[in-house]
């Protein structure tokens, strides 16, 4: 077990904002703790003041889930790796730990997660917590790696939640409405490469062999650009023991990951956010410029994508066999000129889990994500997407922009009673409420 501060909490200037911008929140006052005791002094001081609490990572969230008025608790000392069971392969972490920095430490431990998303800046306790996921038709979201929850409660009481609580199933995406999450027990995997295969592909044939590409690899997913039928479609397999890294050339990943994808789409994104007019053709130029490639690295080194160009995000979890519906519709949507969009539109796919407030909860999925970048209004387009997604039984994720209730919500999730009856036993004064939370649990 890792030694842990024994210092007092410090305090920062009372203002947050998230990363894309379009959340701020004043709370009375930042925290810094560094350690579950700095956790529980907080909780039971702001308590007796009565201000609420809320925990935030890397402000990775495109919604409100972690705005508050009163404490706010910064989570970025907490960032150690706690201790490592190597016959069980799993580690336990201090939950403000970035993705980023966690996934070199489990290399150098020989494990790996078995899946993770698109981008790596989010803590661990913020990724689960908000039910973050990658794609593969037979693998899961990152929750469902979480084998055990450190949990502060309103009373500062300390829970240890493991695979036999009775609220385990709860515990793994906590959406913060439980409480603090202090520290979180992941179950990894020993560390592998991925042999990445990326390369454009007609979004018909995409769909029409949709089936067998998510059968056939151990991750799938595609970027459709929008007002065309191009698409940039990436398949991620494990590779066989002995196989040799072949990571990418310092040069081509420059080129394309930093300057295609990241500097000249920026400087292409405030072009046309003043020339909307301009959009269709900046697209199928943007598509056409991404060519096919090939590679062998890390796994982490293969999931996660560079992305500095802000935006926001609203993305939906549908049954698998809508997804030509869903695509379709949008397409007919931006047929009709109701708004020319420049992001690329993204699809993966997971497989159903048993983690309560997942959005894989017992269902496979597609998922489908819609963007926009941040000096441009996104609520027309958002609406218009949603009200799609609904129509096909969508879960938004919960880290990503929808205006959805408690009443459409709770007929999606088998559970969502039973999460929010164990939220009214360890939080019935709302020490860890919010607008947001109010809106989605009641």
């Amino acid at each position: 077990m890792a030694e842990r501060s024994s210092t007092s909490p410090s305090w920062t200037t009372p203002s947050w904002t998230n990363w894309g911008r379009n959340v701020e929140a004043h709370p009375v006052r930042i925290a810094h703790p560094a350690s579950t005791a700095e956790v529980v002094t907080i909780v039971r001081g702001a308590v007796s003041a009565g201000h609420r609490v809320k925990a935030v990572g890397a402000s990775h969230s495109f919604t409100a889930i972690a705005a508050t008025d009163g404490v706010l608790l910064r989570l970025d000392r907490m960032n150690a790796i706690v201790a490592t069971d190597t016959a069980r392969r799993r580690v336990r972490v201090q939950a403000g730990i970035s993705l980023r920095n966690l996934n070199p430490l489990l290399l150098a431990r020989g494990l790996a997660l078995p899946n993770l998303g698109d981008v790596d800046p989010q803590s661990v306790a913020g990724a689960v917590s908000t039910g973050t996921h990658g794609t593969g038709g037979a693998l899961f979201g990152i929750s469902r790696a979480v084998v055990g929850v450190q949990l502060v409660t309103a009373t500062g009481e300390v829970l240890e939640i493991d695979e036999h609580h009775p609220w385990f199933g709860a515990s793994r995406v906590t959406l913060g409405a439980l409480g603090i999450v202090t520290e979180v027990t992941l179950q990894c995997v020993a560390a592998f490469l991925l042999h990445a295969r990326e390369e454009p592909m007609p979004l018909p044939a995409v769909l029409e062999q949709v089936d067998a590409l998510v059968a056939d690899n151990d991750h799938v997913e595609f970027y459709w650009f929008p007002h065309t039928e191009k698409t940039q479609v990436k398949r991620n397999n494990r590779v066989i023991e002995g196989t040799a890294r072949q990571p990418l050339g310092r040069l081509r990943h420059w080129v394309d990951d930093e300057l295609l994808s990241n500097t000249a789409f920026e400087g292409i994104n405030r072009i046309v956010a003043k020339r909307r007019s301009w959009i269709p053709r900046v697209n199928a130029v943007a598509a056409s410029a991404l060519s096919a490639r090939e590679y062998v690295d890390d796994s982490f080194e293969v999931f996660v994508s560079s992305r500095t160009v802000r935006f926001r995000e609203s993305e939906f979890a549908m049954p698998r066999d809508a997804l030509p519906h869903v695509l379709g519709e949008l397409a007919a949507w931006f047929g009709a000129g109701h708004e020319n969009i420049s992001f690329p539109i993204e699809v993966r796919f997971t497989a159903a889990d048993d983690v309560w407030m997942s959005t894989g909860h017992e269902r496979d999925n597609c998922y489908v994500a819609v963007h926009q970048y941040w000096r441009t209004d996104h609520r027309a387009y958002f609406a218009a997407a949603q009200d799609i997604f609904t129509a096909h039984e969508g879960r938004p994720h919960w880290g990503k922009l929808h205006t959805l209730d408690a009443t459409y919500l709770a007929q999606r999730y088998s559970r969502f009673t039973d999460f929010v009856a164990i939220r009214d036993e360890l939080d019935p004064g709302r020490t860890f409420g919010n607008p947001y939370l109010e809106r989605v649990l009641g």
